[in-house]
């Protein structure tokens, strides 16, 4: 479920808000609690009370002047999630060298993410599952991860044309690359013992066989 997407400049969110700085840190700290409780209890029993407490606030009104629903602070748990794998993400892929390095690299971070910030994919899955089909955050996500399979479509077109990646349809193999990593957020909810680096690395080997060009 992961995607690369341009986050806002949290700064400028902040000046365009009018918010505080003590206004922004506690907010943050809210998100952070809602991210945790969700992914726990799920979003069904994730409620306010749950989320006061695990923020260690007093009384739930303090969530209530920060967010105007639950829906709203939802919709901040999916933006900073994507903030977060943004972060985490890009400069990994950028880094590595060559089409098949940051093939590697885009497989292998997007599974480390999970042991970096191992409560934020689950409870995204869990958003996203319980959002209206016609909530404009879920179209916005579904619209930006569709935007993110068709760059890496075309990094794979390149690669071929530079004689790196064999021929195959690029549309079919990102989308098998895409359902593989989600497989394993997936799994990792339900198994706690499962060696996420490990996965990564075997998924990233998969694809690398799967696209290269042999002699």
């Amino acid at each position: 479920m992961v995607l690369l997407m341009r986050a806002k400049n949290s700064s400028s969110e902040q000046r365009a808000s009018g918010r505080t700085f003590t206004e922004s840190a506690r907010r943050a700290q809210i998100v952070q609690a809602a991210i945790e409780v969700i992914a726990e209890a799920g979003y069904a029993k994730t409620s306010f009370a749950k989320i006061a407490k695990q923020a260690g606030l007093s009384s739930t009104g303090m969530i209530s002047y920060h967010f105007k629903g639950k829906d709203d602070l939802m919709h901040e748990v999916i933006a900073e999630v994507m903030r977060v794998a943004q972060a985490y993400l890009v400069p990994r892929i950028e880094a590595a060298e060559g089409y098949r390095g940051r093939l590697r690299a885009f497989i292998e971070s997007n599974v480390e993410l999970l042991t970096v910030y191992p409560k934020y994919l689950p409870a995204l899955i869990e958003v996203l599952t319980n959002l209206k089909g016609d909530d404009p955050h879920r179209i916005g996500y579904a619209g930006a991860l569709k935007a993110m399979m068709d760059v890496q479509e075309q990094r794979m077109r390149e690669a071929q044309a530079a004689g790196e990646f064999r021929d195959f349809d690029a549309q079919v193999m990102v989308t098998a690359m895409r359902g593989a990593i989600d497989g394993v957020i997936t799994r990792s909810v339900h198994d706690p013992d499962l060696d996420i680096t490990a996965c990564g690395r075997e998924l990233a080997d998969i694809f690398d066989r799967a696209t290269r060009r042999t002699p």
